[in-house]
């Protein structure tokens, strides 16, 4: 089976593209408006983009009428967006700050998650999230889409500073993964959780290929 999608309707009931490109990290995204008002939101188009400096980028598909997403106008408007990190623990408050409420709606306060504040920005974060990127806006580009509805907008940002619960660490340092559990999006209505890693090194890799696969800054 094969099909071009600028030309043809998929000849598939359900369209197989997201349901390829997995597993999607989720950034599940906290921002606030221009009156200070507290939203939050998943998005599956979230990725990082290098380590060294930190930087992240997510997109998001408009709005019926090609309006933006809440989290976009209001990363544009502060310059500030949180990243809370989406676990097994917190699924059913993700699935709640994923539906379409009108602008001005607390997520927060729907899904009943407790928050603590940033440090660098005013933005809330997810109190019980093991981990969150505080991150500083550098860029927002947009790319047309077959119709107004489907424009993109995405935002690249840099991670000012990165807030790690001590008890997802090892004793050696590392993120225990295990402990975490984070949740990835997958295709239709399907997730997975991570709860079981290995380890795989590039044979013959020297001491600074290593260091750059591992993420250590100045590898």
């Amino acid at each position: 089976m094969r099909y071009d999608p600028a030309t043809e309707r998929c000849p598939l009931p359900h369209a197989p593209f997201k349901a390829l490109t997995v597993p999607r990290p989720i950034g599940w995204l906290s921002t606030v408006d221009a009156d200070g008002r507290a939203n939050l939101a998943p998005y599956s188009q979230w990725q990082n983009l290098t380590f060294d400096p930190p930087m992240v980028m997510f997109a998001a598909n408009r709005h019926s009428g090609g309006r933006r997403k809440d989290t976009v106008m209001n990363a544009e408007a502060t310059g500030w967006f949180v990243w809370n990190m989406a676990t097994w623990d917190l699924r059913e408050a993700v699935a709640i700050s994923a539906a379409q409420f009108r602008p001005g709606v607390n997520e927060f306060e729907r899904a009943g998650l407790a928050t603590v504040p940033a440090e660098l920005c005013a933005v809330p974060m997810v109190a019980a999230s093991p981990a969150h990127y505080e991150c500083k806006v550098i860029d927002v580009h947009r790319l047309p889409g077959r119709t107004p509805d489907t424009a993109v907008d995405i935002v690249y940002a840099s991670v000012e500073r990165l807030h790690l619960d001590d008890a997802v660490l090892t004793d050696d340092g590392r993120v225990d993964i295990g402990r975490i559990r984070p949740i990835a999006r997958m295709g239709y209505f399907d997730y997975a959780v991570v709860d079981e890693t290995f380890e795989m090194r590039v044979p013959e890799g020297d001491e600074a290929l290593h260091a750059g696969l591992e993420g250590t800054p100045g590898g």
